[in-house]
C-alpha cells in the first residue's frame, strides 16, 4: 500500500471558494479502483493548514490516479486560489495492524 501525506497553506476565504472543486475531487477520486482512502482535514489549531491522506492499493494505482480528467480539473481550480502545497510525501507500507 502507499500513503500519500501532503500539506497545504491556504489564504483566508480559499477553503470556501475552492470547497465544490475539492468535493468533486473527494468523491471521483475515492471512487476510483485502488483507491483505499482519499481525504482532507484542516488543523484545528490552525485553521489556514489543510492536511491531505491518501491510501492506494499500490504505485499502478497511484500513477493512475495522476492522469485522471478530474485531476487535471482539481489543478486547474486550484491554480486559482491562494493555496500553497508546502509537504508532499508517500510512503510505501505494510496493510496495518490495530494499535492495541
Amino acid at each position: 500500500m502507499l500513503i500519500v501525506l501532503a500539506e497545504a497553506t491556504m489564504g483566508e476565504g480559499t477553503l470556501d471558494a475552492a470547497h465544490d472543486a475539492m468535493a468533486k475531487m473527494l468523491a471521483a477520486s475515492r471512487a476510483e479502483e485502488g483507491c483505499v482512502s482519499y481525504a482532507y482535514a484542516v488543523d484545528v489549531l490552525d485553521p489556514a493548514k489543510l492536511h491531505i491522506i491518501e491510501k492506494w492499493v499500490d504505485a499502478d494505482a497511484l500513477a493512475f490516479h495522476f492522469q485522471t480528467p478530474h485531476m487535471a480539473e482539481f489543478q486547474a481550480a486550484l491554480a486559482q486560489q491562494d493555496l500553497k502545497i508546502t509537504e508532499l510525501a508517500k510512503f510505501q507500507a505494510d496493510d496495518g495492524s490495530p494499535v492495541m
